[in-house]
């Protein structure tokens, strides 16, 4: 979910307040095409797609097709009930499902988060069905995106994966109008359920059990075999701000590791395949990449309130960063949300990184994911939390990390793809998404992957305006859709069509439009790396599910060390640091030249040793095997380490004893070592 970035003084308040012509259906009988339905409500939406949805999977067994890899098809279930007006579905019919919230009534004025985040000017009609006047609209925040008859456009259109976030904000929830309780989890648990019955309402409508287009799976294969059948294979996904419970409030956790595991198994029994551990707020698991400007003055206000704390921000280590926080004035609206006397940071440009990264609760959570072959959201993480999650998956050499919407510094995007990830972008203007993509098509070319598009429906980002009827790359109605295969028409739902030359991406029916709209952007390159989306992100999802952690030869192994740190109180011995507790460590005597040695039992093949340092790192050290504990050879150095989670990768030797040399400490401390880990490769 990704909250409008570029309103004004309005937007920030909103942000705070978080930071279809009737259609008579096909005759039903025999000879019914298994892509129509049989039963559709005579008052609903058209699709204005005809032709034969693409199936089946080439001479090497891919599957063709675009992945949606960030969309909430159940936001209106989140946020205390009444962020997002309208519904996915109804099984009382359209004229239900796409009505606006009662609050809107009867001119608007009362529509508060509508209003503020400019999509009305104060003021718009609030029927929808069946003259949607006002209503969806790229610009409009709070209004249903998502019909399902708009998503089986999208379908019909090509697209083959679609990764449905499980969203809400408790704090936003707490400040809003709403009709039911502001508990994270329990909107989760909710949204899931409407996802599921929004399957089963789709099925009916095509004949039965099973024959909907709409197909949720749980494992990469159903996921696959749905694609191959030409349907819409649906992964459950979560974003929230604090998952089991997880906040923190004056940098005390609230949530414990017995929290995180019975919300993990929670989740993957739900079907959830992939989440995000943190989402616009610092929680008890990680810190986030923050937002800018006037929209940041507002996040961290509401960060405040939710946590008792401000951003902390330090000055970056490496070339990436997160989001400048910025200086701009807290709008009155929100500021007189804080206690008096309390006031907004200051903040140095020099200081664009978040200070928190990864926790402890937050590594356990990753873990965790990893331990269940779940797939680990990194955008929205602070650098310096992406940087430590980055390392754990490294070093587990574990392929399932995702970045679905733009929301993650491209300075880590080499890493998420040679780890076997995979990315979707922000549903950006066609020609800032093509260009985008020219980008980073080297990269994609280097690890052979396709790409996805994260529509964020739903989501508070805002969407891709109108270009107009005249403009070089206006869509010229009717179209073939980008495999060739359908033809595409205006969108036309009760008394409205919407065209993209006029109305742009005003709800997720409208996608095959924005990708013609690519293609004359000059983007054909582009559309053809999103038809191979689908596969690249089903290949993500296998290596994931198929991954077993390789074994840790040095894990309770004899270990000795040159010096150890005296302490009368806890013990920094040599062994602290193969005892599979990262709480404990190994501390050298305060001088540079120190070693910590570990003893494998036998002649072993050594290919990679993984170190995760305290903060008394070794600026230069070196990895060194014997077979004798006497002779030794380096395999592997460094003069530039930077702490943190190392991965030592050097080419496999056989080796009884595997010696980590410190040359030069970066601290005026000794080298101190949490973990230790040796691996085969």
């Amino acid at each position: 979910m990704t909250l409008l970035r570029r309103r004004g003084l309005f937007a920030a308040v909103i942000t705070l307040l978080l930071a279809f012509t009737v259609g008579s259906p096909p005759a039903a009988g025999a000879d019914t095409p298994w892509w129509e339905p049989t039963a559709r409500p005579a008052a609903d939406s058209q699709i204005n797609v005809t032709g034969e949805p693409f199936n089946g999977t080439d001479s090497e067994g891919r599957v063709r097709g675009f992945v949606d890899g960030h969309n909430h098809l159940m936001s209106n279930e989140g946020f205390g009930g009444r962020i997002i007006c309208g519904k996915a579905f109804s099984t009382e019919g359209v004229a239900d499902a796409l009505k606006d919230c009662p609050e809107h009534y009867p001119d608007g004025s009362l529509a508060l988060f509508e209003n503020v985040t400019g999509g009305a000017d104060g003021h718009h009609d609030p029927v929808g069905w069946p003259t949607f006047k006002d209503w969806p609209a790229h610009n409009s925040l709070s209004h249903q995106q998502n019909y399902y008859a708009w998503l089986e456009r999208a379908w019909r259109g090509g697209q083959r994966i679609l990764v449905n976030d499980l969203v809400t904000n408790g704090l936003l929830c707490s400040i809003y109008v709403r009709d039911r309780g502001c508990d994270e989890m329990d909107a989760i648990r909710l949204e899931a359920r409407k996802t599921y019955e929004m399957q089963d309402y789709i099925d009916k409508i095509y004949g039965g059990k099973g024959k909907g287009f709409f197909r949720i799976v749980t494992d990469s294969s159903q996921a696959r075999q749905v694609a191959a059948e030409g349907k819409l294979a649906v992964v459950l996904g979560v974003e929230t701000s604090e998952p089991f419970g997880c906040k923190q409030i004056l940098d005390v956790a609230q949530c414990g590791k017995d929290d995180i595991d019975r919300g993990l198994d929670e989740l993957y029994k739900l079907g959830v395949r992939s989440m995000f551990l943190c989402h616009k707020f610092d929680n008890a698991l990680c810190g986030v990449r923050m937002d800018s400007g006037t929209i940041g003055t507002a996040v961290n206000i509401g960060q405040f309130l939710s946590t008792g704390t401000f951003w902390r921000t330090e000055k970056c280590s490496g070339p990436q960063h997160d989001n400048p926080s910025g200086n701009a004035a807290a709008p009155a609206e929100v500021s007189k949300l804080l206690p008096a006397g309390t006031k907004v940071p200051t903040y140095d440009s020099d200081a664009q990184c978040n200070t928190r990264g990864l926790t402890r609760l937050g590594e356990y959570a990753v873990k965790g994911m990893m331990k269940r072959n779940m797939m680990l959201e990194v955008d929205h993480m602070s650098v310096k939390a992406a940087d430590r999650a980055l390392d754990m998956l490294e070093s587990a050499d574990y392929p399932g990390v995702l970045s679905s919407h733009s929301w993650m510094d491209d300075g880590w995007l080499e890493r998420v793809y040679r780890l076997g990830g995979f990315k979707s972008s922000y549903m950006s203007s066609a020609d800032s998404f093509a260009k985008e993509s020219a980008g980073t098509k080297p990269l994609r070319e280097k690890y052979g992957v396709g790409l996805g598009y994260g529509t964020d429906m739903n989501g508070v980002g805002g969407w891709p305006g109108p270009e107009g009827p005249d403009a070089p790359n206006a869509v010229k109605y009717p179209f073939r859709s980008a495999d060739g295969g359908s033809v595409v028409d205006r969108q036309r739902t009760g008394d409205r069509t919407w065209d993209f030359n006029t109305d742009g991406a005003a709800h997720v029916g409208m996608v095959p439009d924005w990708i013609e709209q690519m293609r004359l952007s000059g983007g054909k390159d582009t559309v053809r790396d999103l038809l191979g989306g689908a596969e690249s992100y089903l290949r993500t999802w296998k290596a994931t599910e198929r991954h077993k952690p390789a074994p840790d030869l040095a894990a309770g192994a004899p270990a000795d060390a040159s010096s150890t740190e005296w302490n009368p109180f806890t013990s920094y011995a040599a062994g602290k640091a193969v005892d599979g507790d990262t709480g404990t460590r190994w501390a050298s005597g305060w001088s540079d030249d120190q070693w910590l040695r570990l003893d494998l039992g036998g002649s072993r093949t050594v290919g990679k040793v993984s170190l995760d340092w305290e903060k008394a790192y070794a600026r230069g050290y070196r990895i060194e095997v014997s077979q004798d504990g006497t002779t030794w050879r380096s395999v592997w150095s460094t003069d530039v380490g930077n702490g943190g989670l190392d991965n030592a990768v050097f080419s496999p030797v056989q080796a009884r004893y595997v010696r980590v040399h410190g040359v030069k400490r970066a601290t005026k401390y000794g080298y101190s070592i949490n973990e230790a880990a040796v691996y085969g490769r």
